[in-house]
């Protein structure tokens, strides 16, 4: 009798592609969590739990990226110091306005293991606010949410 045993992918042995998405008009949620889960490597059949398996992801027009209902005006951004009164809020529109990219960044972050695997994961993405990027050269293909 042979006993079958699961292929475990390692992460040197991955072949890793580069992608382009549109944010455009797209729901931000929606789309942080197709982009994590591409950034994982959820979507080959070569996935491994433990191990980066994922592809690289350029995010471009992150300033035209679309919240659902009224969650511009009443989501707020929290951050703390950790000091007393070091509570500061921002509205989503106004995070929007200022620093787009990093908006999307934080939303594709929440959606990715909070361990060092997240932080790996993390250095695959790249947003840019407007619609040019310089990483052309890796040759990538548009990816269709």
């Amino acid at each position: 009798m042979k006993a079958y045993a699961t292929k475990m992918a390692k992460s040197q042995d991955i072949d890793r592609k580069w992608y382009v998405v549109d944010a455009t008009d797209k729901v931000l949620g929606r789309l942080a969590a197709e982009v994590a889960n591409v950034l994982r490597g959820k979507n080959k059949p070569c996935f491994t739990p433990h191990a980066d398996c994922g592809d690289f992801v350029i995010i471009v027009n992150a300033d035209k990226i679309r919240l659902t209902g009224n969650k511009l005006d009443q989501k707020l951004y929290k951050t703390y110091s950790g000091h007393p009164g070091g509570l500061k809020e921002i509205a989503y529109r106004q995070f929007l306005a200022e620093k787009p990219a990093q908006l999307v960044y934080k939303a594709v972050r929440g959606m990715v293991p909070h361990n060092k695997l997240g932080d790996q994961v993390m250095k695959k993405l790249r947003v840019y606010a407007g619609p040019d990027h310089p990483h052309a050269a890796q040759q990538p293909e548009e990816m269709a949410l």
